[in-house]
Order: structure tokens, then sequence, then C-alpha cells
């Protein structure tokens, strides 16, 4: 590694380190390290060069060991979440199947408009040694590989051919991460060779650089259009999505509620922007909602969608509005803001909520609408404490979700992700603090739970120690990934970690029976085995993975086990059984659109879909 005037020799993967490390962003009034580290797992296409210039700055960017690839990731994009956008870790795999098996990773991060840096092994430019090992050959087109894979899944993709290209692909990389609204993962392919060719590098390049997320402003004209239409509203409605908390809004979404009289709903990522307490928090809304959110979003006549992408899950495949009513989206992107015939207002939610809060003057909801919602509020909520209530019916998630909240820490941190469990936790969680819900439900993931908990664990050892990340989980789940147990002993990142075993994937069998057809290949007991079916000993699993376990068979047991594992200095697992046909929270639901057989032999097949369809009258029409 040597220098002269005005420029330093390192290779490519040490400048790639050596930037990286001196990145950093101001966070109210700090200056901290914008890359919180990396993730790593190494092969022969990321440990000879970019391992050895990772070993030089570990203690600026400290490098944990993932168990699996797919983990790894997703380990970061929760991180990123818990960050709000605002920090990142790296990940690094080999070539070949170390790298694809991100691809799902980054999936989630893209969907989810959240920031991650995938540094992945490539094939040599040289191609002097081709074939190589776990190399995938194109025959007409030697300059594709795997990585080609990761276009599909990155706001930023780049192969790095030659070290000179870092100096543009970097900061390209990073602007893309920071970007409100262009967010999400940047992959950077790095050849075997190119990683140890060496090159003189301006020192400028490296000099340390402060970065801050730009706040746009939106167009005073958009605000004066949907300021416009919101006065006229009689039965105006707010709802609040993931964007909130990532502008950190939340603060202002509430007053600008208050000051106007205007009813909020949640959705699945913008669950926490409120307590569950505060007055105006109607419910979170859609397919895994309320019924008081989904009863007033039939009725509102103007609703202003913030920080939203209008998910089908969020508006009941466009079944929850009313046929005439106005949609406003506020969003930082144009890409979602222009969505559905919306009245876009393009802009930072904090800043716009500001501005459209001046431009509204004293307007105020009407008294008798705000009336009616708190109305559905306290119907909703009453049916929520039933439905928690131990006793009520079989064993449910509900049941273990009402026991853990009721015992948690308000900042505890809550995950959870596809399968039964997000509709469960959306619609029973009563937030006790602002941002402190995370429901991986944008990528709709099975496997995120664990190791999406270990990643906010690592981003919440950071701020607050003391607190603790709670993870409910599926047997199916489970089963999928779940080496990241181990993980978070390893690295003493402790989690409690709930697993709710209803025995195979009982949602997906669920939708199997409400459409008419017979349980086949999702319960254990109806797959196609050739022995007895038996339940997994999960507690064994995860004491043989270091973590401290425990079987219960009742809320109370329960109970009593989750106080254990808050005073337990290691991860700690509690595991029961729930009811498969009976554990499910009935009420809340807005119709969803799937695909059912026009013809079938079977007649319930048929009447399904006669059902489902007459759901489709509520259906929007592009608007």
């Amino acid at each position: 590694m040597s220098s002269s005037a005005g420029t330093v020799r390192l290779t490519m993967a040490q400048a790639v380190v050596r930037y990286l490390a001196n990145q950093f962003i101001e966070i109210d009034g700090d200056k901290v390290r914008l890359c919180g580290g990396g993730l790593a797992i190494f092969g022969h296409g990321n440990v000879t060069c970019l391992g050895e210039a990772l070993y030089a700055h570990r203690e600026d960017l400290p490098v944990w060991r993932g168990q699996n690839e797919q983990s790894m990731a997703m380990a970061a994009v929760a991180y990123a979440k818990q960050k709000l956008r605002q920090r990142f870790l790296f990940v690094t795999a080999s070539a070949g199947p170390g790298t694809t098996n991100m691809l799902t990773s980054a999936a989630i991060a893209h969907t989810n408009r959240l920031p991650m840096l995938m540094l992945c092994g490539d094939a040599f430019m040289t191609r002097l040694p081709d074939p190589v090992l776990q190399q995938v050959e194109h025959f007409n087109n030697p300059t594709m590989s795997v990585n080609e894979a990761f276009k599909s899944v990155s706001r930023y993709w780049d192969r790095i051919t030659h070290p000179a290209q870092v100096i543009q692909s970097l900061p390209a990389a990073i602007a893309t991460m920071l970007d409100p609204a262009d967010c999400g993962p940047a992959f950077l392919g790095l050849p075997q060779d190119v990683q140890g060719w060496a090159y003189d590098y301006p020192e400028a390049f490296f000099e340390p650089c402060i970065h801050r997320i730009r706040r746009q402003s939106p167009d005073l004209r958009d605000i004066n259009d949907a300021s416009a239409v919101l006065k006229k509203a009689e039965r105006p409605l707010v709802i609040a999505g993931g964007g909130v908390q990532y502008s950190r809004a939340s603060g202002e979404l509430a007053a600008f509620a208050e000051k106007h009289n205007i009813p909020v709903v949640e959705t699945i990522a913008g669950r926490a922007n409120m307590t569950f307490d505060h007055p105006l928090n109607i419910g979170p809304i859609g397919v895994t909602g309320s019924n008081s959110a989904n009863a007033i979003a039939a009725q509102a006549d103007v609703i202003l969608a913030i920080g939203t992408r209008l998910q089908d899950f969020t508006t009941g495949s466009w079944t929850v509005f009313g046929a005439d009513a106005r949609i406003i989206s506020l969003n930082a992107a144009r890409h979602d803001a222009s969505k559905h015939m919306s009245l876009p207002v393009v802009g930072d939610a904090k800043t716009a909520i500001g501005l459209l809060d001046e431009a509204l003057g004293d307007y105020r909801g009407p008294q008798s609408w705000i009336a009616g919602a708190a109305e559905e509020r306290e119907k909703w909520a009453a049916y929520v404490a039933d439905n928690i209530r131990p006793g009520n019916r079989p064993m449910s998630y509900a049941q273990v979700i009402g026991a853990v909240n009721e015992l948690c820490d308000p900042r505890d941190r809550i995950v959870t992700a596809a399968g039964g469990l997000p509709a469960e936790v959306t619609a029973n969680w009563k937030t006790k603090s602002i941002g402190t819900v995370d429901v991986e439900f944008g990528f709709s993931c099975m496997g995120y739970e664990i190791s999406g908990g270990w990643g906010a664990r690592i981003a919440q050892s950071e701020s607050e120690p003391d607190k603790d990340t709670i993870i409910f989980v599926g047997d199916g789940s489970y089963l999928m990934l779940n080496s990241d147990i181990y993980s978070s002993v390893l690295t003493a990142k402790k989690l409690i970690i709930v697993v709710c075993d209803n025995g195979g994937f009982a949602v997906i069998n669920k939708l199997q029976n409400n459409t008419g057809n017979t349980s086949f290949n999702n319960l254990i007991k109806d797959c196609n085995i050739e022995g007895e079916p038996f339940a997994v000993d999960f507690e064994a699993h995860a004491r043989s993975m270091g973590a401290a376990a425990e079987t219960v068979e009742s809320i109370a047991d329960l109970k009593d086990a989750f106080g254990r594992a808050k005073a337990s200095e290691r991860t700690y697992v509690i595991t029961l059984k729930v009811d498969a046909f009976d554990g499910w929270t009935n009420e809340g639901h807005a119709w969803w659109e799937v695909g059912l057989p026009e013809v079938s032999e079977s007649e319930n097949v048929r009447n399904a879909r006669t059902d489902w369809e007459s759901g489709r009258d509520r259906q929007r029409k592009g608007v």
C-alpha cells in the first residue's frame, strides 16, 4: 500500500472498504458512521481480497458472520428498517450460490424501499481460467453471470471491471440508498481478479464525507390543490404508511390530525405511527385490518394517503374505498404518489405535512364524523379485548399476542413476517410506543422473522440496549430459517422468540379451505409422507444452538415463561401449540383478490368462486 503526492495505491477491494469507513451521516446533530458494519460469509470469491481489506478495518466496520446468505441479508434489511433508512449494513458473499442465496433478501429490500449494499464475487474479467468453479456459463454471452439476476431486485447495479470505476460507482450506490424517492438495495459485482488489482486512487476520494438525507419540498401548487380538495371534505381520512416513520414525521402526523380533526388509519408498514390509545387512531386498514378502519374508509369522501404505496392488502384489492372517494397521495416517490389517479403531492412527509397544515388554515373535520369513527374504534377495541382473552376458544395466535403485549416494555421491538402472524399482530397488537413494530409484509417473506430479529437487535443494541427484540414466528417459518438463533447467541444479541406451532403452513391451509379446496400439502398431516406425522421438538432444537428454551401449554404458563425470558441474558425461545382451525381472528378482513378456477369438478370450489367474485362489485376500476 504505497502513496505519492495526492494519490494512494490500493487494491480495488481495499478502496471499497476504506471509502465505506469514511462515510458518515448527521442524525439529530450527531455524526455517526453511515455504514454500521457488515454481514459476511466468505468463500473463494470474496475472502482473499475483500476479506483482507475488511480485516484491516474491522474496528471501523465490524463484521458479523452469518450462517446463511439469505438470512444474513434479511438481518441487514431489518437493521435498515430499525434505523429508519438512515444507516445500512453491507453484506458480502462469494461467487455462485452464496450470492444467489441473497436474491430473496434483495427483493425484500427493494419492495420495502430499504437500503442494503451487496458486495458479491464475480467471475474473472480476464477469463483466463474459464470456466471456473460455480460459474454458470452462457454460451452466447460470456459477459453474463448469475449476478445479472440481481438487476430486477436492485435499485442500483454495477459490475466493477476496473479498479477506477469505484470512484464513480460507490458514490452513486450510496446516493441511491439515501434517496428518499429511490431508496433500495445497491449491488456491486466484484470480479475475483479485479478485487486484487491496484490503482492510484486520489486521496481526496477517502476524505471523511458527511451525508444528510434530503427533505424534498413539494410543489406549492400541489399543496394548494390538495388543501382545496381537503377543505371541501365532509368525511376526511388519513392513511399513514411506513414513509411517515422513515421521514420521522409521526409527531407531525398526530399534530396535523389533532388540529384538523381527521381520523387516522394505519397500513401494515405504518402500524406503529400512533399509539393504540390515541383517540384519532382508528386502527389498521385493509385485508389484515380492523372493522373500524375499514368501515370509515368505506365512508370517507377524501383520503390523504401519506407515505404508502397503497398495496393490495391496504386497499383490499381496491374494495375498501367508496367509488367516489378522492385520493390524495403524499409521497417522496413520484411513482407511488401518482398511482390510481390520485392527486399527487411529491415530497418529504414531514415537510409536506407542515405545508399542508398551513394551507388548511383552521379547517376541521366535522365532529359528527369523528364521533362516528370513535364509535367504530370502541367496538373494535371491545372485539380485540375478547379476541385475546384466554379461554375464549382453543389456543390462538391472538391469545399469545395479547399475553406478550400485556407484559412487554413499551420500547421493546416486535418482529414478525409472512404466514398467519402478520394479520394477527396487525389486528391484535396494541402499540405502546411509536416505531416499535416490524411486520415484514411488503414482500411477504416467510423466514424473515428470526434473521430480521437478529438484525433489528444489532441496531437496537446501539441505541436501546436495555430493551428487548421480541419475535413471533410460526413453525413453518421457523423450519425455513432458524440458524440465526445461533448467530444471536454467538454475538450476544439476545432475542425473545415465541414459536407458535400449528402443525404446518396453517394460514395457507385456511385459504385453501376458504376457497372450497380440500386440505392438501400444507398441514404436515396432509402432506405426502410415508410415516406418522410428528411435532418438531423446537425447545431441544433451540437449546442445541445455545439458546435457553422451554415449552408451555397455557397462556398462564406463557406469561411466567416470558418473565424468565425477560430476565435472561441470552436468547430465549418459548414454544407452544396453537390451533390450526379455530385459532384465527375472524373479524376485520377486507376482500382480497385471489385467482380461483373458472371451471372445476368440485362443487365447493365452484361455489367459492361465485361467492368470492361477488366481492368484485365493490372494486374501484382504475381510480
